[in-house]
């Protein structure tokens, strides 16, 4: 039996910010009658904060015992999908923990996409500098880039990779639909 098939029932989107886990994440879920949880967004809502201010109030290595806490308590559940937050798999035990209990499913997107998709955006902590202010365009492309490179070999390691550039959100989700539908039966 494929080793895929003998885990819980869980669905893990991971992938760079802005590769569309949190987009995909319901309509993939809505699609195959699985629940939806985004991490990000429930680790804010049950701390009354947002994931910068956990970053700038607490820091980082409190985000993730946070992070890590949520992920454990979801892997005793089944049927959901579940939105991770971009550095999510770094954490080593994390990582252990949700290739352990689901299935992983990387959102893959290039560099210059996800450049696309998030230079706007405000509510990232890596896309500011140390003292809180927004980066220039040369510089948040340099922290794009060593972040990608960093966690580009960890994402890699997904039972499921799906490439996202210039491909409709319909059309992902049919993507991973088709590559996941052996594993759901």
């Amino acid at each position: 039996m494929d080793v895929l098939s003998l885990r819980n029932k869980l669905i893990y989107l991971a992938g760079f910010m802005g590769s569309g886990k949190s987009t995909i994440g319901p309509i993939l879920a809505n699609t195959i009658g699985y629940d939806f949880v985004d991490v990000d967004r429930t680790i804010e809502s049950r701390n009354g904060q947002s994931i910068n201010e956990i970053f700038r109030v607490h820091g980082e290595e409190h985000f993730r015992s946070l992070e890590h806490e949520l992920i454990e308590e979801l892997t005793s559940r089944a049927h959901l999908v579940i939105s991770l937050g971009g550095g999510t798999l770094v954490d080593p035990a994390t990582f252990a923990r949700i290739s352990g209990t689901g299935i992983v499913v990387y959102l893959k997107a290039t560099q210059e996409q996800i450049f696309k998709r998030v230079h706007h955006k405000t509510d990232r902590p890596v896309l500011f500098g140390a003292k809180g202010e927004r980066l220039e365009e040369a510089e948040l492309r340099a922290r794009i880039q060593q972040l990608y490179e960093r966690r580009e070999p960890i994402y890699s390691k997904a039972d499921i990779v799906i490439p996202t550039d210039g491909i409709k959100v319909g059309a992902t989700v049919d993507l991973i639909v088709r590559r996941l539908s052996p594993h759901l039966k």
